[in-house]
């Protein structure tokens, strides 16, 4: 069975080896900018596709965690149609301003 932070014996009072976390952050970090990498080299559907996979992933867990279960078609309809509203709000193209007719 998971153990959650907040049942842990010495809850909230946390301790930790910062030198330790610093090394696994910075090579997390490392890796997460490869990914990037390589992530810019693929066209944009399978950019895209992977961010959606990756969003779908992190709720279904999330929800887990509390003891929801989600159905994972209907949360990757709901974050492809917020990606899809979201991108056609902020990428439509500049509207041109016409010269007035006096001018």
């Amino acid at each position: 069975m998971a153990e959650y932070i907040y049942q842990l014996p010495d809850w909230p009072k946390l301790t930790w080896d910062q030198q330790g976390l610093a090394s696994q952050l910075a090579a997390v970090r490392h890796r997460q900018g490869r990914l990037i990498g390589r992530m810019q080299a693929l066209g944009f559907p399978l950019r895209e596709e992977a961010v959606l996979r990756t969003l779908t992933e992190d709720i279904i867990k999330s929800s887990e965690i509390e003891d929801e279960i989600l159905d994972r078609s209907e949360v990757r309809s709901s974050i492809a149609r917020a990606v899809s509203a979201s991108t056609r709000r902020h990428c439509r193209p500049p509207i041109a301003k016409s010269k007035a007719w006096w001018r």
